[in-house]
């Protein structure tokens, strides 16, 4: 079963994005922080990385630059979703090496694809 790992410092928005991502089959890990998120990409290999962007402490964009950089972890997808709807910050993410980008609130079809392609690649 390939494992999903959900990084988002609300509650709400791990409660629902975990229930979607077991409702499709997938396992799924869970991160409050982005240093959370290091340490459980380290030991877990999640097949896929769902990020949220505004978070306390290290921001989205600075994890996935870490996770890029880490020899463990440099080849996990990592998709961007936020409330952040410019255009500036999707290609900020994308440069950041992220394979998409999904703005809240989710929209489940287009969530489902990504994690699909992501875990596909």
């Amino acid at each position: 079963m390939a494992k999903v790992l959900i990084v988002d410092d609300s509650p709400a928005q791990v409660f629902t994005l975990k229930k979607l991502v077991e409702e499709w089959g997938y396992e799924a890990l869970t991160a409050q922080s982005g240093d959370m998120a290091l340490q459980i990409a380290r030991e877990e290999q999640p097949n896929v990385i769902l990020m949220d962007i505004v978070m306390p402490g290290m921001s989205g964009f600075q994890t996935a630059r870490k996770l890029t950089k880490d020899q463990t972890t440099h080849g996990i997808p990592v998709i961007f979703v936020s409330i952040r709807d410019d255009e500036a910050d999707r290609v900020w993410g994308m440069r950041q090496g992220a394979t998409a980008y999904v703005t809240k609130p989710v929209n489940p079809d287009l969530l489902l694809t990504a994690i699909t392609d992501a875990v596909a690649a």
